[in-house]
């Protein structure tokens, strides 16, 4: 170690003198300049000419859109993060405090146990209304897991497992900052222990863990929600994928600070699968298969809890003219959707659910992983029906298809039917 801090006698003769003696560090240059004129006359040719390549390359870098971009005052002075973007303030949240009547973060619907099958779809519009400027508050979310048959289909029932005794389960509305009460209760008459785990929740198991319930039993936690965007929760009791396959999924949205744009209509959905013994299309009161679900191998897919629901029981509605907003979700639990409406063009997609990302634009098909959920908005132009689908089309045979009804007049400069009396014979979507 100690030789390689000492100079040798050449590295010497190299090293810089000190400062003051310029006189000495000429007479050493001169000394080794070539004493030849030719030598130095090349010697100074090969240092223009290698001044000159210099020069042409700077000059052609320069001119490039790329180099401009490597060298902009981000680049010269860092790229680390921290030079790139100005690091935020972490925000501090804090618990809520109780200041008056806790209010509901979903519509509240009584639970009514009936000894006939029940329709367990949920209406695509309810939902909660927008909360816009509001600041956080302490609210509520009461959650009841209920058995209950329902129908599946045409002639065919199904032993669902559900929150609020719908498909999905309620749609939950809360801001950044919220303090959010979570009571969960499982109704007397469940044979299974049910639970519910939120994406959107910071804590172990999502509070799956907190809300563990025997039959009758009830039990809860709080969270204050401090990450915006559109989250999925379920059931996470083993088998989990058994629980969600019977229903047991839903979803919360955490507006952003200021809440989201305004528009005309809200529609909630959610994609699911269902496996059942018997085969697609059989009559009577159907029953789960374990096999299948772990084969992944389901006999339905399904729009809000039921086979064509949407486009038979609950279409959603809207005008010309309007913007409509589809908080869009997959319960699964195993595939994921290829969201699509046929005739339509989203407008706006907040990919994965996230809204403190910029919105995607002009987007025809939309990927939701099981588990996930996605935004999309767009604005209505001409009257008819348009429908949900799930672009791998195969599925559309096994019930998952809704429509989206459109009332309004024809408008010719965006779309005009040469032959619309046959096109309304048409067997064609």
């Amino acid at each position: 170690m100690e030789s390689r801090r000492q100079f040798v006698p050449e590295q010497r003769t190299k090293a810089l003198p000190a400062y003051g003696a310029s006189e000495q560090v000429e007479r050493e240059i001169a000394m080794k300049l070539p004493k030849d004129r030719n030598d130095r006359v090349m010697v100074g040719m090969g240092s223009a000419l290698a001044g000159l390549a210099v020069a042409v390359v700077l000059t052609s870098a320069i001119s490039d859109p790329q180099f401009s971009e490597l060298c902009s005052a981000v680049r010269i002075f860092g790229s680390s993060a921290s030079a790139a973007e100005e690091p935020s303030k972490p925000r501090i949240y804090r618990a809520q405090p109780l200041n008056g009547p806790v209010l509901p973060a979903h519509k509240v619907s009584k639970i009514v146990k009936t000894d006939g099958p029940i329709s367990i779809v949920r209406d695509p519009t309810d939902l909660p209304a927008p909360i816009g400027g509001r600041g956080p508050r302490r609210v509520k979310v009461d959650l009841e897991t209920v058995e209950v048959t329902g129908n599946l289909a045409d002639g065919a029932t199904y032993r669902y497992w559900t929150f609020n005794q719908k498909v999905p389960g309620p749609f939950i509305r809360v801001r950044v900052g919220d303090t959010v009460e979570v009571r969960l209760k499982n109704h007397d008459d469940s044979i299974m222990m049910h639970n519910v785990d939120f994406h959107a929740v910071t804590g172990p198991g999502g509070g799956a863990k907190a809300t563990d319930a025997a039959p009758g039993e009830s039990r809860g936690f709080e969270f204050t929600a401090i990450n915006p965007g559109l989250y999925v929760y379920h059931c996470a009791v083993p088998m989990a994928a058994q629980h969600i396959a019977n229903g047991m999924y839903g979803m919360i949205l955490v507006e952003p600070e200021g809440g989201l744009p305004k528009v005309d209509h809200e529609f909630y959905v959610m994609q699911g699968e269902i496996y059942t013994e018997q085969k697609l299309g059989s009559k009577g009161e159907l029953t789960e298969s374990y096999d299948k679900l772990l084969a992944e191998r389901p006999e339905y897919f399904v729009f809000n809890g039921a086979a064509l629901a949407l486009a038979k029981e609950k279409p959603l509605k809207a005008k010309t003219g309007e913007t409509v907003r589809v908080f869009f979700g997959v319960g699964g639990p195993n595939y994921t959707s290829s969201f699509h409406v046929i005739g339509e063009v989203f407008d706006r997609v907040y990919n994965l659910g996230s809204l403190t990302t910029s919105p995607m634009k002009d987007v025809q098909t939309t990927s939701v992983p099981p588990g996930g959920a996605t935004v999309v908005e767009m604005k209505l132009e001409v009257p008819g029906k348009f429908m949900l689908v799930d672009h791998a089309l195969s599925r559309v045979e096994r019930g998952l298809a809704g429509v989206l009804e459109v009332s309004g007049p024809d408008n010719p400069d965006i779309y005009k039917d040469y032959d619309p009396a046959k096109s309304a014979k048409s067997m064609s979507h």
